[in-house]
C-alpha cells in the first residue's frame, strides 16, 4: 500500500517536472517572440538610422515643399489623417511643441494621407488652429518610402538627414522628455 502511495506521489512529481518544464519552455518562446516583435518596432525595417527618403510634395496653399531643402534643421515628420482619433489627439499638443521650437533650428511637417486632399484637411487645419506646414500626400507615395505601418506615425530626422527615431501612435509631444529631448538634438542656437 505504502508502495502504491510512493508510485502516486512521484506521478505527482513528475507531473509537476513536466508542468513547470511545459510553462518555462512557453516563457521562453514568449520572451523570444515579443523581444523579436519589439525590437522590429524599434528597428523598423532598418529604417532607423538611415538617410530620410526625399519627396516633394504639395502643401494646402498649392506650394510645393522638397523634404531635402531641411537639411541642417531637425525635423518633426508626421504622417496622419483627418479621420484618426490618435492624430486629432496629438494635434494640439504638436502645434505646442511646434509653437515652442520654431525659430531654432527645427521645423514640422505633417503630412496628410486623406485621399480627399485640401477638401477635407483645410477645414481641419482651421478648426485646430495649426500653423506648421501640413503636405498632402493623396496617392501614399510619401508614405510607402517611410514605410509605415499605420497612423500616427512620426519620424524625428537630425539635422544631417538620418533618421533618429520613428514613433508609432499619437503622443503627448510638450511632455518633459520629448522637450528635453529636442532641445538636445536642436542644441543651443
Amino acid at each position: 500500500m505504502k508502495e502504491a502511495s510512493f508510485m502516486s506521489d512521484k506521478r505527482k512529481l513528475v507531473l509537476i517536472c513536466l508542468l513547470l518544464i511545459g510553462s518555462f519552455s512557453l516563457f521562453i518562446l514568449y520572451v523570444f517572440f515579443e523581444r523579436d516583435r519589439v525590437s522590429s518596432r524599434l528597428n523598423f525595417g532598418g529604417i532607423v538610422g538611415k538617410e530620410a527618403p526625399d519627396f516633394t510634395l504639395p502643401t494646402l496653399k498649392g506650394d510645393s515643399v522638397r523634404f531635402s531643402d531641411y537639411r541642417g534643421k531637425v525635423v518633426f515628420l508626421n504622417f496622419w489623417a483627418t479621420w484618426c482619433p490618435p492624430c486629432r489627439e496629438e494635434m494640439p499638443s504638436m502645434e505646442s511643441l511646434y509653437q515652442r521650437l520654431k525659430g531654432r533650428e527645427f521645423e514640422m511637417l505633417a503630412i496628410s494621407l486623406d485621399q480627399e486632399g485640401e477638401k477635407v484637411v483645410g477645414p481641419f487645419v482651421a478648426k485646430y488652429g495649426l500653423s506648421f506646414p501640413v503636405l498632402l500626400d493623396t496617392d501614399k507615395k510619401v508614405s510607402q518610402l517611410y514605410r509605415l505601418s499605420g497612423i500616427p506615425e512620426t519620424f524625428i530626422i537630425d539635422k544631417n538627414g538620418f533618421i533618429a527615431l520613428k514613433i508609432i501612435g499619437g503622443q503627448d509631444w510638450i511632455k518633459k522628455e520629448w522637450l528635453d529631448y529636442f532641445d538636445q538634438m536642436i542644441g543651443k542656437s
